[in-house]
């Protein structure tokens, strides 16, 4: 079978491919793998659009190491949609419609597509506030971090990990937690 046809991948092979990527982004721009960054430069540069006067008063970007630019992490973000695209659409993922309303958020929220596509809106909205507040996505620490054992980042893994847990078992029950 071909493997880019799999509806899932074994993740130890991903866990490989994804250290593989990260040793190639340290010996290539010498910076550890993230996405979020290039998420908080492209709001720089709309507030440097809108108002260039107030983004210029900001102290944040007067380190010129955080300069707002498209750069490689806005690679890796176009990379992640593009890639998850051609995989859904390999996999046959896009056809199903249980991928687009998953059984255990339609038992409690209900069928309703947009409503799904509006948690996960909302969801990623809150996940990256939390990665902004904790100066790093799961990425950045849970990857990066993580591979060179850096403390903070192996505490934000546990602690990323039991909220997830809790969160899925507050929202979906102690059976319905399973599906997700």
């Amino acid at each position: 079978m071909n493997a880019l046809r799999r509806r899932a991948w074994s993740p130890y092979v991903v866990g490989a491919l994804i250290g593989i990527l990260s040793w190639f982004t340290f010996a290539s721009v010498d910076k550890p793998l993230g996405i979020t960054t290039a998420f908080e430069y492209t709001a720089a540069l709309a507030l440097e659009g809108a108002a260039p006067e107030h983004a210029r008063a900001n102290s944040y970007y007067a380190d010129p190491a955080k300069t707002p630019k498209i750069d490689w992490e806005w690679m890796l973000v176009a990379g992640v949609f593009i890639g998850a695209a051609i995989s859904s659409s390999l996999s046959g993922d896009r056809d199903s419609a249980h991928n687009r309303v998953p059984s255990a958020w339609r038992r409690v929220f209900g069928a309703s597509p947009g409503a799904r596509y509006a948690g996960a809106f909302l969801g990623g909205l809150l996940l990256m506030l939390g990665a902004r507040f904790a100066q790093g996505c799961t990425s950045g620490h849970g990857i990066s971090g993580a591979l060179q054992l850096a403390v903070s980042s192996w505490l934000f893994v546990a602690v990323f990990a039991a909220t997830a847990a809790t969160a899925a078992f507050a929202i979906y029950g102690r059976h319905g937690a399973q599906d997700v």
